[in-house]
């Protein structure tokens, strides 16, 4: 369990295409989707909260602290990605943030040594993660010290893209395998009610 790394899970979307609310808290397996998500991010880390607007009670019950965007007008995951830099700056003594989905029920349970160790051998780095080829923005580690950019990115430049300031950063990128034994991209994310019935199917695959 890594304790020089805050962690922030990113709960906050819209959902508009599961018809709104909180795909996070979609009942899945014994619990909901953010079970899933932080039976396998929680362990990696000390120091975690969750990134969500509107009423924090409805998290209540994972004991763990909710923070609001810093920036007004749902300015998407970036806005809760700077609130993450943030809060560690201000109120942890850790250096860098990993973030991670709140709709990811598979995310790799090495996410967090993995980019920590990238992101060592390019100081001052973002290390991002990718399969098959692919980035996936939402997880990667943050340097604390890049949130005063990226507030001028969000803010200012009212530029929403997480891969835009990725691009414009110095980064690393962490390839992960896809898990050969189910076929199943670790990240696979939770978007439409179909994403939620196949999430369903592999958890049962992979504990049965």
């Amino acid at each position: 369990m890594r304790r020089d790394i805050a962690g922030i899970v990113l709960a906050g979307g819209q959902s508009r295409r599961m018809g709104g609310g909180d795909k996070s808290l979609l009942p899945l397996g014994d619990g909901s989707v953010l079970d899933q998500v932080l039976s396998r991010f929680g362990p990696q880390i000390e120091t975690l909260a969750l990134s969500a607007n509107g009423d924090p009670q409805r998290f209540s019950r994972f004991g763990l602290p909710v923070h609001a965007d810093a920036v007004e007008g749902f300015a998407g995951p970036l806005a809760g990605i700077l609130t993450g830099l943030e809060w560690a700056a201000a109120g942890t003594s850790c250096k860098a943030v990993v973030t991670a989905a709140g709709d990811t029920p598979f995310l790799p349970v090495d996410l967090v040594d993995r980019l920590a160790e990238a992101a060592g051998g390019h100081p001052g780095s973002i290390a991002v993660a990718s399969s098959a080829g692919r980035w996936h923005p939402t997880f990667a580690l943050w340097p604390t010290e890049c949130r005063d950019t990226l507030r001028h990115f969000l803010v200012d430049e009212d530029n929403r893209r997480v891969s835009s300031f990725i691009e414009r950063h110095k980064h690393v990128e962490v390839e992960f395998p896809i898990l050969q034994s189910a076929g199943l991209d670790p990240f696979f994310n939770i978007n439409v009610p179909d994403d939620l019935a196949e999430a369903g199917r592999l958890l049962q695959s992979m504990t049965s």
